[in-house]
């Protein structure tokens, strides 16, 4: 009999642990599943109110991917944000490593506030820049041109990146580096084969989180970029599915849902080392 409550006490655990895990499951993916579902129900079936908005009232159509693929440069809009994501990781992580190594090797209270005045830039709002860098842009002549992009948005990616991986190298102890120093490594060649193998949790999420910005950004976007063949996604899909006060929610929700799935499964198949990327140094 003495047994019976603790079996009870199990099973409780166990159930409350699987509806906590239900739940918060149920609440990250609705987003995916109400893209999904919005995609292929019809316009009717959409905009009348007495249908269930969860669940399929009328047969599914592919009417509102037709619309996206056929009537705008949709698959232009990916291959231009994937060109301007990828040069724009490789030019923050060109900065944004070195800078976070020295600024976390540096002693001295001056080398910590270096390192919050760098992230402080970072909380600039873009609507204060885009004048001034429109000026610059006009006067490198790259108006209407993607490398605008690729020139403007390492300026709020470097200072996050940098400041995120400074915390990360400060969690690798010196001695490690000076052990490799000693069997024959020079500083940078223990910076290269000690140093960034270990921080590879805190190289992917500065990555991650780069990445993310150029796919969300807007305000640059539509500030240099004029003609529709050099659109990103986050400025083609809402200018050319919003229509005055017509909204096509349908080729809307596929958009959004072709361009979140990559970066959707990213964050899955690093979540342990993007979690450590944050979280790294919190406890010691």
């Amino acid at each position: 009999m003495a047994r019976f409550p603790t079996v009870l006490r199990k099973a409780a655990r166990r159930g409350g642990h699987a509806g906590i895990l239900v739940f918060f499951v149920t609440f990250l993916a609705f987003p995916f599943y109400w893209m999904m579902i919005t995609t292929f129900k019809t316009t009717q079936d959409l905009y009348n109110t007495a249908n269930n908005p969860y669940l399929f009232n009328t047969p599914p159509t592919l009417n509102h991917l037709q619309v996206l693929f056929n009537d705008t440069q949709y698959l232009q809009w990916l291959a231009n944000t994937a060109f301007v994501g990828v040069l724009v990781v490789i030019i923050t992580l060109a900065f944004a490593v070195p800078a976070g190594y020295a600024l976390a090797r540096m002693t001295g209270a001056w080398a910590q506030n270096l390192g919050i005045a760098i992230f402080l830039t970072y909380l600039v709002p873009p609507t204060i820049l885009f004048i001034p860098f429109s000026r610059i842009i006009a006067e490198l002549g790259l108006q209407d041109s993607l490398w605008s992009l690729v020139l403007v948005y390492p300026s709020f990616t470097i200072p996050f990146c940098t400041w995120l991986l400074m915390g990360f190298f400060k969690a690798i102890p010196r001695d490690l580096e000076d052990a490799a120093m000693i069997d024959g490594l020079s500083r940078l060649g223990a910076f290269i084969k000690v140093v960034i193998p270990i921080s590879m949790a805190g190289v992917l999420t500065a990555i991650i989180f780069a990445f993310t910005l150029v796919t969300q950004e807007f305000v640059y976007g539509v500030t240099f970029i004029t003609s529709s063949a050099h659109y990103t996604v986050s400025v083609g899909v809402p200018t050319f599915l919003v229509r005055g006060d017509v909204y096509f929610w349908g080729s809307m929700m596929g958009a959004c849902l072709i361009a979140s799935i990559p970066i959707a499964l990213i964050y899955n198949l690093f979540v342990d080392r993007f979690v450590a990327g944050f979280t790294v140094g919190a406890v010691k």
